[in-house]
């Protein structure tokens, strides 16, 4: 759904050969009736066996990897004193675990077919901070920190790892974050006048596509 749909159906406008893979079976089903080529994958990624069997289904089928992209994630709103430790870290195996896990699974394919490029969704608000937000954002500090490293290190294997940096997007994200009560009504509650426009799902998904076909370390909403 959101930024992960609209990639797919940019993508497969393109001519590429896309695995949807989230965990409701329903909406993949629909979007691989869609999408030409298209492969549906039941995947859960917080549970790395189910990434694993992700990537293992997708090789059977394609026989190869040239981009990953992980997208998936959710967010969680509360202040540092108050944010529940179980729900970051339920947060965290999201957002971060979960995109290690499918790098590494996809990064001795991609080693051994001679390159490939893999696109990690992270947030403008790993470049700021925000009341309310720095659980969230500390987990895209880290997917960052993962990234670029990994950039770095694969770089003699012609593997390409790049960040992709939203910022307020017009999706369901905001509706299933995690949020405390006294947060919910604090953010309800307040002024959006001065705030920036959101962006449609659809601009995110050509931001995306930019970071592939350029290779840059890192893609923003918006040039600067």
């Amino acid at each position: 759904m959101g930024i992960g749909e609209a990639t797919a159906r940019e993508l497969s406008k393109r001519g590429a050969k896309v695995v949807l893979a989230a965990r409701s079976l329903d909406r993949l089903s629909n979007l691989e009736k869609e999408l030409p080529g298209s492969f549906a994958i039941l995947t859960d990624m917080t549970d790395g066996e189910s990434i694993k069997k992700m990537v293992r289904e997708t090789i059977q089928k394609f026989g190869r990897i040239d981009c990953l992209v992980n997208n998936a994630g959710r967010g969680i709103y509360g202040a540092v004193e108050n944010v529940s430790i179980e729900e970051y870290k339920k947060i965290f195996d999201l957002n971060v675990i979960g995109v290690l896990i499918a790098m590494q699974e996809v990064i001795p394919i991609m080693r051994k077919q001679g390159g490939g490029t893999i696109v990690n969704t992270s947030s403008m608000v790993s470049k700021n901070y925000f009341p309310f937000l720095g659980a969230y954002a500390s987990t895209k500090y880290a997917l960052n920190a993962i990234s670029l490293t990994a950039r770095k290190e694969l770089e003699k294997d012609n593997i390409v790892v790049s960040i992709m940096l939203p910022s307020l997007t017009e999706t369901d994200f905001g509706k299933h974050s995690v949020k405390s009560d006294k947060v919910a009504s604090t953010m309800e509650g307040r002024n959006r006048d001065g705030m920036p426009k959101a962006d449609s799902a659809a601009y995110i998904a050509e931001r995306i596509i930019l970071a592939i076909e350029s290779g840059k370390a890192e893609i923003l909403a918006h040039d600067v």
